[in-house]
């Protein structure tokens, strides 16, 4: 058996006082798609900030390929291979798209990142807009550009969270398209979705978090079958 690309084991989270996270257990294989579903406010963030060392106190593990990261500070982690994505995005809105794609630095000895020019084959929309600054992007535009930078940076283990969220259609099915390509490549990507219809034909498991639990979780193979008791937690 091949090293989890991800294994968290009893993580325990808190936000100063208040304690969010409750004993959450997860695996996620070298190549696999995850996606955390569950309602607003259940956790699923606090999770994926978690994993980079973005909360308050933690306790548990986080391995990531193996290495333990749970004492790690967030650039640390970072160097493990772990790109973030998180919902507010981040753009320089001063910078140029190919200028924000310029930035980010690597974090892996490994893997140097796509190139400008594979960015811009993945995502011929940054190709069109290259000199455009930040803050003259669409939202579609901008999440592409999000996405792009943490691919640029060698990253192999993709957090991605709610990258779908209040997007057009077209967008929706390019960044469906992205994931899809990233997985034959052999990335690892763990993704937080409240849209469940872009989310379940790209995950290989899925798992359910309610009250900063894990609830249930099942394989994209099992989907059918779980598809009442989705209902009855998500209402999807």
């Amino acid at each position: 058996m091949s090293t989890p690309a991800l294994e968290i084991s009893g993580l325990h989270a808190w936000y100063g006082e208040s304690h969010i996270l409750h004993d959450i257990n997860i695996k996620v294989m070298p190549g696999e798609v995850v996606t955390l579903l569950g309602r607003n406010g259940a956790g699923r963030t606090t999770t994926m900030r978690a994993i980079m060392g973005l909360t308050g106190e933690r306790k548990g593990s986080i391995k990531i390929n193996g290495v333990e990261s749970i004492g790690l500070p967030t650039y640390k982690i970072a160097h493990l291979g772990v790109g973030f994505c998180p919902e507010e995005r981040g753009i320089f809105s001063s910078l140029s798209t190919e200028e924000n794609l310029m930035l980010p630095p690597s974090v892996s000895k490994m893997d140097k990142g796509m190139s400008i020019a594979e960015i811009y084959d993945m995502f011929p929309n940054l190709a069109e807009r290259k000199n455009s600054q930040g803050t003259r992007l669409s939202g579609g535009e901008q999440q592409m550009l999000a996405v792009a930078r943490i691919l640029r940076t060698g990253a192999r283990l993709l957090l991605l969270d709610e990258i779908s969220e209040g997007l057009a259609p077209v967008i929706v099915q390019a960044l469906a398209r992205m994931i899809t390509t990233l997985k034959a490549k052999g990335y690892t990507i763990v993704m937080v979705e409240q849209n469940f219809r872009f989310a379940a034909p790209l995950a290989d498991r899925f798992y359910v978090v309610e009250h900063g639990q894990i609830v249930e979780t099942f394989a994209a193979s099992e989907l059918d079958e779980k598809m009442p008791v989705l209902h009855s937690l998500l209402g999807v």
